[in-house]
């Protein structure tokens, strides 16, 4: 038997941090999804493609293929075998991932490869729709947010620490607008699961969001 979390939440609100914190700590094998979008976004970046178009969009993925290679425990993404992970965490790389998983042929290449993952090896596997789609029958989910204005800030402070030129209004205004299209996208929008625990970090530490959900983990025995 194997064992599923799903954490769900917007933009910025945390989930790969948290996510991997608590793979680590408890010896499972982190999936970050975003990141299989983010290459599919790098594609079609740098191919130009007309995310507007359906069938140009489906007409690009027949050109990809995305795979999952794992070094010293962290998760690394290949897109037609070039290792992408250093190239996706721009914001043009996020905002055009966020308009194409909104596209039916983008949920469809990527949901067996993670439902996959998860079948074969205890998972904690973080995105948009991981309890409410990817793994509705994960043991535990989370739907982990944060107010705008805490996440544009985590944002913020992440993308200096990095050397980058940004602005804080900026950022904000993007977490919103990326919030308004995953939400109110046709297909599995962002929302919580019903049997989902509500987790709000804005006023909360890296270790005691890990904390409470270890806490959780252990109430659902897993």
């Amino acid at each position: 038997m194997t064992y599923n979390i799903a954490i769900d939440g917007p933009a910025g609100a945390g989930k790969s941090t948290i996510a991997k914190r608590v793979a680590k700590e408890l010896s499972f094998i982190y999936v970050d999804t975003g990141a299989m979008y983010r290459a599919i976004a790098l594609y079609l970046l740098r191919k130009g493609t007309n995310t507007d178009s359906a069938e140009a969009v489906s007409s690009a993925l027949e050109e990809i293929r995305i795979s999952i290679a794992y070094e010293n425990g962290e998760q690394q993404v290949l897109l037609n075998g070039e290792n992408v992970s250093g190239l996706i965490r721009t914001e043009e790389v996020g905002n055009m991932a966020s308009k194409a998983a909104a596209l039916p042929c983008v949920r469809e290449k990527l949901l067996e490869l993670q439902r996959e993952l998860a079948r074969s090896h205890d998972v904690v596997m973080d995105g948009r729709d991981i309890g409410t789609n990817i793994l509705p029958e994960a043991q535990l989910k989370i739907y982990l947010t944060a107010s705008a204005d805490t996440r544009a800030k985590r944002r913020y402070s992440e993308l200096r620490e990095k050397g980058q030129n940004c602005d804080f209004d900026e950022i904000r205004e993007d977490i919103i607008r990326r919030d308004e299209q995953d939400t109110n996208r046709t297909i599995a929008p962002l929302r919580q699961a019903a049997d989902a625990v509500y987790l709000d970090s804005s006023d909360m530490t890296i270790d005691e969001v890990t904390e409470r959900i270890k806490s959780l983990c252990r109430e659902h025995k897993i």
